[in-house]
């Protein structure tokens, strides 16, 4: 025997968004490729983890988080959709959204389950299934809404296939499952007995009027639903990693013991300053986060629209998928690779989010920006007109 690298490294190859972060860096340009927050974090949020630590509370939690953070949950799930759960049985806290995703794969599916999965997709949602050796199933979204098709959904379920996995509102695509969308798919779980997996971590950024709808909240759907969520996103804390699945307590202890094996537990001052931001944090809050974003939205279109990258407005979620066929290169990545290196502002390659063909044309742009940074970028990409 020689000394190697396991056949699992081949799961966790860097990702595209990785990439382009590197080449961005290296070239000193503007990152709207990784989805980093660089926006002000609330200071009820930034205050109460320091307070945590001025009151010594930097040691191990419970392996489901510590209960000021669960009950803030679970206030705030009630306050936000009118769903009822339980703190002490029914949430798990983990090192972000990604952990509570990972947990509950390991908890809940075995090598060679099958899971549903649309695409355009986040390619880490995949490395997830990969790693935990599922076997991912792409069902197609089509612009510009990214609709699916119903009887594609149904010829997708196999004998093997145990969970179905929706991340709404979406990234890459900014796409918000209607509740005619959701209801179609708890039908197909229901009908077949499979678990629904869900990624809400984008819940609060929504635009034009339109609503976040709980798929946990559906007929049927309750028991079947692991709700997954954090504050990465809505607080501008991504390196805090603070996430959380809520599910049937059939299924939360084993998600809590895997997360108690991986990641023992999420850190503990910080914790406690998400949890003084789930309280302390008014509806004002949330829908001034829709508001700013909003902005940010249109600002980005507005720019990609003037140089002939048409993008596909998204419905929430702060990326856009824009068409940049015009650009000079044979791929994708020559195409983005082409715009970074004439306007210093990257973007990550379609190609990434598909798993064959689908993503030529596209490319991801992040636009959780501060405002005169996302205005240089524009400026910037306008250097093409």
């Amino acid at each position: 025997m020689s000394l190697g690298l396991s056949r699992r490294h081949e799961w966790v190859l860097q990702s595209e968004i990785r990439n382009m972060s590197i080449e961005c860096d290296r070239v000193g340009g503007i990152n709207l490729s990784q989805g980093v927050c660089d926006t002000e974090v609330p200071p009820d949020v930034r205050r109460g983890a320091q307070e945590a630590i001025d009151r010594g509370i930097n040691t191990y939690t419970r392996y489901d988080g510590l209960a000021e953070l669960r009950q803030a949950i679970a206030g705030k799930q009630q306050r936000f959709t009118g769903m009822n759960v339980d703190p002490d049985r029914e949430i798990i806290v983990s090192a972000g959204a990604t952990g509570a995703l990972y947990c509950t794969c390991l908890a809940l599916l075995d090598p060679g389950d099958e899971v549903i999965i649309f695409e355009p997709f986040y390619g880490y949602h995949i490395s997830t299934l990969v790693a935990t050796q599922a076997v991912p199933v792409y069902i197609p979204m089509s612009p510009p809404d990214w609709t699916f098709a119903e009887e594609a959904l149904e010829r997708a379920v196999t004998s093997r296939t145990k969970a179905i996995l929706v991340n709404t509102p979406a990234n890459p695509s900014g796409k918000i499952f209607s509740r005619t969308e959701l209801e179609i798919i708890g039908q197909v779980a229901v009908k077949h007995d499979l678990f629904v997996f869900t990624d809400e971590i984008y819940e609060h950024f929504i635009y034009d009027g339109r609503k976040h709808i709980v798929p946990a909240m559906l007929s049927g759907m309750k028991e079947r639903t692991v709700t997954i969520s954090g504050l990465s996103k809505t607080f501008s804390i991504t390196g805090w990693r603070i996430g959380y699945c809520l599910c049937d307590e059939k299924w939360a202890q084993t998600i809590g013991h895997f997360n108690d094996l991986i990641y023992v537990c999420a850190p503990a001052p910080l914790q406690m300053g998400v949890a003084a931001g789930l309280v302390n944090l008014g509806m004002d809050y949330y829908e001034g986060l829709s508001k700013a974003y909003g902005f940010k939205r249109d600002m980005i279109c507005k720019a990609l629209s003037d140089i002939g990258l048409t993008p596909f407005i998204p419905q929430g979620a702060y990326y856009v998928l824009a068409d940049i066929s015009r650009l000079p290169g044979m791929t994708c990545k020559e195409k983005a690779m082409f715009l970074l290196h004439q306007t210093g502002v990257a973007s990550v390659p379609g190609d990434a989010f598909y798993n064959q063909t689908g993503g030529e044309r596209l490319a991801r742009f992040c636009f959780a920006k501060d405002d005169d940074i996302l205005e240089d970028a524009c400026m910037r990409l306008r250097m093409l007109c």
